[in-house]
């Protein structure tokens, strides 16, 4: 005998139960008829304001809440125009809602949620009519509330099967005239009562009869259903028919579809089957919540196991090499950790400046313990640059772990990082442009040694300004590499959850998560356009359009130099700046083929011969997105890219407040 673990036991324990749910559900409702009989779209599928389709959903919310305590619900909304519009008259959205009067309230919410669900699939049309077995649902853009019949829009439809009592001629005889009485008999009944409804049986034929409300207290309803049962006549001995007016629903069939009258399951009190069946869902609800509780421990025990198991992996690790650092050590080298000697905060902690006992100054990353992130990035970091040595890249120098809290140990780099210079009004002066091009071929070396210098193919995934740090001759080194991630040579690209800074991101890892060396390439480009412009990407100084946006239009029209700082005059050559910005562009193309590899882009950078090819358009943000605050915007947006540097995202597809002003040495 084998033992199944938790989960899996949990599992199908939340199966049996939900099918025992089912079960008592199945016995406790009738049938709420959302069988499709007919779906009918406008002919007009151009909205008449831009804003069509949201004040169609707000349309839908309101009947859904009309309908919740009635059978029938109308509800008219003004469309709001947006500022600017041209366009005359006030359009607005009629809608209306009927249940057959059989269903209980439970099923009528039933049927028109699957109406509500359906009906979408006429838009952008701005008039549609969705006919189910037990309600009706319509929209348009005038009053049709008190409509009858149209000639244009009244329909039927029939069974492919004979009634099964029809043998023979006579028999075909009388059977059409039952299904004459029974409509006749229904829509009789629902002619004479208030609420339009009507259902009857004769000689083994079933029909009802259904008028709106509306056409009930307009005098319609006997039209309608007067035409309802010519038209049902074409139906012959079919087994089944279904008449659909603009203004009534008739159906008949050879077996019985409909509740009776005071049996729709709206009955009172806690008795017999009702009173059982409360029992059984009070004990299948705590049984589950038991459970499901039950496995929620089981997995945070199993999560913190493997979080303690990646720790003495590092443990064990570092126990055997020489970067292995004594807490008390960097302790004393930060003068305990003395907010004088902070020189940085980010997302995953704050960074100090040490000195060891040795006299050699270095930088102490002091990490958050308890962060969900923690251990994967810790044990990301250490992995992946403890062995990588490139002088465009910063120093992992080693690591405590044995501590309160972990600590990596980094070079100190004496300049803190770029953005402080290219974006700061009292710092700018001091780069000029040989600094700023020598910056940007610096971080392009960097980059293509990760890519395939070194033993592993490293994508970085948080290329920016903020990452870049600058030693004491402005020479460039990549930081932080907590979302770093590497991948066998025979892999072409990696799927993975979204990490990394919005702004910075390519298109096709924000939108779908698809990450190659070309996302770095991406994130290159941004930070070569706000080096050259002094600019942040998310603003321009004189106007609103985004950096990325802005320089593609000053190319098309031939006025690139107007994307250049204009502190830089007149010490630098505006012709090589233009040459880098373009480079710039070619890095950030929306098609990921185009985009040059980091050796290609260093080839353009030192080698004046090499041709640099015409940039195709970039991706760029549509206004609406940009107008939304960063907790607004989700990253399964399938045709945005968000531009907004200040913002970090992690995991699936969402952004992360924690890392907000992530960097390497930030003041």
């Amino acid at each position: 005998m084998h033992c199944l673990k938790p989960e899996i036991q949990c599992r199908r324990s939340s199966a049996l139960l939900l099918s025992v749910v089912f079960l008592v559900f199945s016995v406790s409702f009738a049938d709420p008829r959302i069988s499709e009989s007919g779906l009918f779209c406008g002919n007009l599928t151009r909205p008449p304001v831009a804003n069509y389709i949201p004040t169609f959903v707000k349309e839908m919310e309101n009947l859904s809440q009309a309908i919740t305590t009635h059978h029938f619900a109308t509800h008219q909304l003004v469309i709001r125009r947006r500022s600017g519009a041209n366009s005359t008259g006030t359009p607005t959205i009629y809608g209306l809602a009927q249940c057959h009067h059989d269903l209980s309230q439970t099923d009528c919410l039933l049927c028109f949620a699957a109406s509500r669900t359906r009906l979408p699939r006429c838009l952008p049309s701005v008039s549609a009519r969705i006919f189910l077995d037990g309600c009706f649902l319509r929209y348009d853009t005038y009053r049709f509330y008190n409509e009858s019949v149209s000639p244009q829009t009244d329909t039927f439809n029939c069974s492919r099967e004979e009634a099964p009592v029809v043998l023979s001629e006579a028999e075909r005889s009388a059977f059409v005239r039952s299904v004459g009485h029974a409509i006749g008999n229904a829509s009789g009944i629902a002619g004479q009562r208030a609420d339009g409804f009507g259902a009857v049986g004769v000689d083994g034929v079933y029909a009802l009869a259904q008028c709106w409300e509306s056409v009930v207290n307009s005098g319609g309803c006997r039209e309608c259903l007067q035409k309802a049962a010519m038209v049902l006549r074409g139906c012959g001995s079919k087994k089944e028919g279904r008449a659909m007016i603009v203004g009534c629903y008739v159906r008949y069939s050879t077996y019985k579809f409909y509740n009776d009258e005071g049996k729709n399951g709206e009955g009172h009190g806690l008795c017999g089957k009702g009173f059982i069946i409360a029992i059984v869902l009070a004990i299948v609800a705590f049984l589950m919540l038991s459970l499901f509780g039950a496995y929620a421990g089981y997995a945070k025990i199993s999560k913190i196991r493997k979080e303690n198991n990646n720790l003495g992996l590092v443990s064990t690790s570092f126990h055997k090499s020489n970067l292995k650092f004594k807490y008390e050590t960097l302790e004393k080298a930060t003068d305990y950790f003395s907010a004088s000697r902070k020189v940085g905060q980010g997302g995953a902690g704050s960074v100090f400046m040490g000195i060891l006992p040795n006299g050699k100054t270095v930088a102490v990353k002091r990490l958050i313990f308890n962060t969900r992130q923690w251990v994967d990035e810790f044990f990301n970091e250490v992995n992946l640059i403890s062995g990588i040595h490139h002088k465009n890249l910063v120093q992992l120098l080693g690591c405590s772990i044995e501590g309160p809290e972990s600590l990596l140990v980094y070079e100190y780099v004496q300049n803190k990082s770029l953005d402080q210079f290219i974006f700061d009004e009292n710092k700018t002066r001091l780069l000029t442009w040989r600094q700023r091009l020598n910056i940007i071929t610096g971080t392009a070396k960097g980059l293509a040694y990760l890519h395939g210098g070194c033993h592993v193919r490293i994508i970085h995934r948080d290329i920016k300004s903020s990452n870049v740090l600058l030693d004491e001759d402005f020479n460039p080194k990549i930081a932080d590499f907590g979302l770093a991630r590497c991948f066998a040579a025979d892999k072409t690209h990696l799927s993975t959850g979204v990490a990394g800074t919005l702004g910075y991101m390519a298109p096709e890892y924000l939108i779908r998560g698809q990450l190659t060396e070309k996302a770095d390439v991406y994130s290159f480009g941004i930070l070569v356009l706000e080096i050259v412009s002094g600019r942040r990407n998310s603003t321009f100084a004189e106007y609103s359009s985004p950096l990325l946006q802005t320089v593609w239009k000053l190319h098309r029209s031939n006025r690139l130099a107007e994307a250049i700082d204009p502190r830089l005059r007149p010490e630098f050559s505006e012709e090589e700046a233009c040459h880098v910005l373009l480079i710039g562009l070619l890095c950030t193309q929306a098609t990921v083929s185009l985009r040059p590899s980091m050796k290609e882009v260093i080839l353009m950078l030192t080698d004046r011969d090499y041709e640099i090819p015409m940039p195709s358009q970039p991706p760029f943000l549509n206004a609406p997105v940009l107008e939304q605050p960063p907790s607004s915007i989700r990253s399964n947006s399938s045709n945005s890219l968000v531009s907004n540097p200040a913002t970090k995202v992690e995991a699936s597809y969402t952004s992360s407040e924690s890392y907000s002003t992530h960097s390497s040495y930030e003041q």
